[in-house]
Order: C-alpha cells, then structure tokens, then sequence
C-alpha cells in the first residue's frame, strides 16, 4: 500500500496496534526519476504479511526513522543511508563503509560508478 512520507510514522504505528508487531525489513528501490522505499512488516498471530511503500523525489530523498516503533530498524536505515544515499530524519548514523568512502555516491544507486576505488583490499 502506498501512502505519503508525512503518514508513514502514523500508520506504522496504527498497524502495530492492529498486530503487525514485527518488521521483517526496511529496502528501497531506486528508479532513476524516483526512489521508493518498502517498508515489510507482519502479523506472526495470522501469518498476514503487508508491504508499505513511499515514493520519493530524487530531489529530496529522506524518510523519518521508525525506530521509534520497530527497534529492529535501526540497521535497515543505516543501510539506507549508506547504501542508497536516503537520509533518516530523526537519527545520526555513523559511517560504516570504507574510509575512503565521502559520502557523495551510493553503491546501490543506478548512477553508481563501479571502479577499482571500491574493491576492498586483500
């Protein structure tokens, strides 16, 4: 179900009441002209599974953290943040990719450009 980014703390909230108690996970997909951002989560008691979803614009790519809700968010956003470059209002993540990564390009981003910068050591 699509809903806004403004609503999202709202529903999940209300969908945890209704017994969607646990987050499986938190991913985003980057589709050039937007970025949409899945949130999974279920209800253990039914075996009910529901996927909410924000569309965001290129321009302006954050959502706010649910950590507050789903404390198993916490690694979801900072593989948002870090992987796909979408800020967390709400939350400082600290950086954990390489030392030489700046912080300007994410590596699950379509625009990302693969060189031997990247590659780890060995």
């Amino acid at each position: 179900m699509k809903i806004e980014r403004e609503k999202l703390l709202e529903k999940l909230e209300q969908m945890k009441k209704d017994g969607y108690t646990y987050l499986v996970k938190i991913t985003a997909v980057d589709y050039v002209k937007n970025f949409e951002v899945l949130y999974f989560v279920r209800d253990i008691e039914k075996n009910d599974d529901q996927v909410i979803s924000v569309d965001l614009n290129p321009d302006d790519v954050w959502v706010p953290s649910v950590m507050e809700i789903f404390k198993a968010a916490d690694w979801y956003e900072r593989e948002l943040y870090e992987m796909f470059g979408v800020s967390i209002k709400g939350r400082r993540i600290k950086k954990l990719l390489l030392e030489k990564w700046d912080g300007t390009s994410f590596p699950l981003r379509k625009s990302f450009a693969w060189n031997s910068e990247y590659e780890t050591e060995k």
